[in-house]
């Protein structure tokens, strides 16, 4: 946790924040993290969601296990330098910045544009609640707020063109405005009149996309948010560290989705039973038979919800579990797509290469396959790319290919960019 000072999520860099480049940031280790925090008035515990924090304020992932030299600013003058002891030699050495063999020499030009260093920083609690939220799901509430805000207001000037079973107007009202988002459609509450007719067509539509599109990207927001945890949990006996926890997330990512969702709907199959039991006095196989006929959005109507209590409950409790249905079958048939081109890709690495596979891969047809052409051959067969992609950049490479040498040079890269600027 951070303490002196509270920085709110993404605060501007300070102004003497050094500037390291970014294989600098992932050769850094915990020990050397916390000491350059700390002489920038951070202290920094290390904490796996400070850590998370922090990756995005430094624009790389750092690594543990690839950490071998501690690195330390160089003015030993800073605050706190000095509680810490550090070889005078290593401290002054020059760093040396990897780049690669092949990557051109030039000069690097930075923009300062890219960070405002002058900003004073906002105080936290001058910050609003939603600034700190996903920007997808602030979206979400907002645009389900508003639906529903509008949906209510509406239903409730018309609630004498509804027929039914009613218990309160506003809460009559919004519970027929979830259930006709989610069509689930019970029957205990229907329109009579063509006003309110047309008004639920018109709520029916827009509560769809609602649905399918927004609250699913906040469904999978959250699914998301818990896979670390169901991570850890499977792996109890097992020192799993980030790393270990990114690299089983990227492998086995849709595997964790389905079971993160998978438990979330039977945690909402259990409540929903317990509460139709406890306060809508129905038997056990009822209310589990409600239950299901709610969840898939069926509808039958001969058992729905008739408390204010339980439309209460249903207002947050359908549009939950609905959407919560809904995405595990979508991560379902996602994860078997993936099963499907893993075993693909499989098969493309481990069959035999023939002569044919060769003059295919042989792009340039000099009788001699490269490195490169072998890998473009295999990603077009694995399906991961194809003749479009390949086309559209090599049509790049040919524009910023200026003295059409086939290699790209830094002259190459000025060059064209300053006839595209005459151009302009």
């Amino acid at each position: 946790m951070m303490k002196k000072e509270e920085y709110p999520r993404g605060f501007q860099v300070p102004l003497h924040y050094p500037k390291y480049s970014k294989s600098d940031y992932e050769a850094m280790d915990d020990l050397s993290l916390d000491l350059l925090l700390k002489q920038y008035g951070i202290s920094f515990e290390g904490s796996l969601e400070d850590k998370r924090f922090f990756r995005q304020v430094f624009g790389s992932t750092m690594s543990n296990d690839t950490a071998r030299n501690p690195l330390l600013p160089k003015d030993h003058s800073a605050p706190m330098a000095q509680d810490f002891s550090i070889n005078s030699r290593t401290s002054s050495r020059k760093r040396r910045l990897r780049r690669s063999r092949s990557a051109p020499r030039g000069d690097f030009t930075y923009n300062d544009n890219d960070v405002k260093l002058d900003e004073p920083h906002p105080h936290p609690s001058k910050i609003p609640m939603f600034r700190d939220l996903n920007p997808n799901l602030r979206r979400v509430i907002l645009l389900l707020a508003l639906y529903l805000t509008v949906g209510t207001l509406c239903f409730y000037l018309v609630r004498n063109q509804i027929s039914g079973h009613k218990t309160n107007g506003v809460l009559d009202a919004v519970y027929f405005c979830i259930v006709t988002m989610t069509t689930v459609g019970y029957g205990d509450l229907v329109p009579n009149s063509s006003t309110s007719r047309l008004l639920a067509c018109a709520f029916v539509f827009s509560g769809m996309v609602l649905v399918g599109h927004l609250l699913s990207r906040a469904a999978d927001y959250l699914v998301e948010k818990q896979e670390t945890l169901l991570v850890r949990a499977f792996h109890l006996r097992q020192s799993f560290g980030p790393t270990e926890i990114l690299k089983e997330l990227h492998t086995n990512k849709l595997r964790y989705k389905c079971y993160v969702t998978f438990l979330v709907l039977v945690v909402l199959l259990l409540t929903g039973t317990v509460f139709l039991v406890a306060y809508e006095k129905m038997p056990v196989i009822e209310a589990f038979y409600c239950v299901c006929s709610t969840v898939t959005t069926l509808g039958y109507g001969d058992k729905s919800f008739n408390s204010g209590t339980g439309r209460l409950f249903a207002v947050f409790w359908i549009l939950t579990s609905t959407v919560c249905l809904a995405q595990f079958f979508l991560y379902v048939a996602e994860l078997n797509a993936e099963t499907k081109q893993r075993e693909l890709v499989k098969w493309v690495l481990t069959r035999r290469i023939t002569n044919n596979d060769l003059e295919a891969a042989d792009l340039d047809e000099d009788g001699v396959v490269g490195a490169a052409e072998f890998i473009v051959y295999k990603l077009k067969e694995m399906g991961k790319i194809d003749e479009k992609d390949i086309s559209g950049i090599m049509e790049e490479f040919e524009q910023l290919d200026y003295d059409e040498s086939g290699t790209l040079t830094t002259s190459d890269i000025t060059l064209a960019q300053t006839t595209s600027h005459i151009q302009r």
